[in-house]
């Protein structure tokens, strides 16, 4: 069976979208200070790589086996990422790190508006 074409750029966007994510995790400063130690640096880095992992298996389940309640989960998470990413510009100002997580949440959002507009209307079982 054909993938529909607004499932297929869903499926893209996110996918960028999380690439950009995990780019982003792979260069975050990984500095230990007095207030952050070398574990708590593994650790976060760790559950930052499995939230990644289990967004793309969202999206797999979404765009290739036809499953609908992973998108609003995906949903979810970008008005949890948006929340968040307000509070981190509004503490620090927008900043290259910010930026990029900015151009990740448009890219979530706009793969989220093709999973529910056209020919993907369809597509999902409930």
């Amino acid at each position: 069976m054909n993938v529909p074409r607004n499932v297929l750029w869903f499926e893209v966007l996110l996918y960028l979208s999380l690439t950009l994510d995990a780019l982003s995790v792979a260069f975050q400063d990984r500095t230990a200070s007095a207030e952050v130690t070398s574990r708590m640096i593994m650790v976060t880095s760790v559950m930052d790589g499995c939230l990644i992992l289990l967004l793309v298996f969202l999206v797999w389940l979404a765009a290739q086996r036809r499953k609908n309640w992973p998108r609003w989960v995906l949903g979810a998470a970008l008005l949890l990422s948006v929340i968040s990413l307000i509070q981190i510009i509004g503490r620090g100002g927008l900043q290259f790190d910010s930026a990029i997580e900015v151009v990740s949440c448009g890219l979530t959002a706009a793969g989220l508006y093709y999973s529910f507009t056209g020919d993907a209307k369809g597509w999902f079982n409930a």
